[in-house]
């Protein structure tokens, strides 16, 4: 990797920046150790190693002890991971990982599941309505796959997982950067919701629901694909409500 291919482009400093007024980003405008070294890794894939201790102090000249300081902050955020005798390496700051700072504040703040699912509620929503505008032959072909999976099946855990790959193939029509971040960081903490389908016709109850989402896609009528997403919300809270009563008993 030669030292040319890494200049840090400065582009956090810009001032169209949209995130120019948060707290993080006014730390880095006095910082610029800090600032250059973010710079450098937003050409970066995730999984790029990068340069050596002492190519980088070239590069975005600064001293060791600096260039490790910053390192680690941007480490301890989950954007850098050092391996021991192989480097640094960019792993850019997941989603799966941002779900693990979502529980603790969970914890912390003693938020409940359910508010959680509003939250999702309204983001699939969003998605939905975009994916009208967005979906291509190909996203709606996904979302017609897991449409078969759970008709093919009687199987409950098989059911699901069906219903997983659907709600992504839903965020995938989007076409929202966005809106796919946000659905897989919640993707972990909602994971297994429910835990069983608890009524025989759940099972035809969950294909009806999933299969007036996709018609209304298919039509691109905003109206009628909120409608249908709502109704599968309705029905999910009805199932939590259905279990939390089983585990009380």
């Amino acid at each position: 990797m030669k030292k040319s291919e890494l200049q840090p482009a400065a582009g956090l400093l810009s001032p169209a920046n949209p995130f120019k007024s948060h707290r993080f980003y006014e730390s880095t405008l006095n910082d610029a150790a800090l600032n250059s070294l973010i710079d450098l890794l937003i050409d970066m894939q995730p999984g790029q190693q990068l340069p050596s201790e002492r190519e980088l102090t070239q590069i975005l000249n600064v001293s060791r002890n600096t260039l490790r300081d910053r390192i680690g902050r941007l480490e301890s955020m989950g954007a850098l991971s050092r391996k021991e005798r192989q480097g640094t390496f960019y792993t850019g700051v997941q989603a799966e990982q941002t779900s693990d700072v979502l529980i603790l504040s969970l914890m912390f703040q003693q938020m409940t599941l359910e508010s959680l699912i509003s939250v999702r509620h309204a983001l699939e929503r969003q998605a939905a309505i975009e994916a009208c505008v967005n979906s291509t032959p190909e996203s709606l072909a996904e979302l017609d796959a897991s449409i078969e999976a759970m008709k093919n099946t009687e199987d409950g855990k098989e059911l699901l997982e069906a219903d997983a790959s659907f709600h992504r193939a839903l965020f995938a029509a989007s076409d929202s950067p966005a809106l796919l971040f946000f659905s897989r960081m919640l993707h972990s903490v909602l994971k297994g919701t429910l835990k069983h389908l608890t009524l025989e016709q759940d099972f035809e109850t969950m294909r009806r629901v999933h299969t007036a989402v996709l018609d209304a896609l298919k039509t691109r009528d905003p109206q009628a694909v909120t409608e249908a997403i709502d109704t599968h919300f309705d029905w999910l809270r009805e199932l939590r409500s259905i279990e939390r009563a089983a585990q009380e008993v």
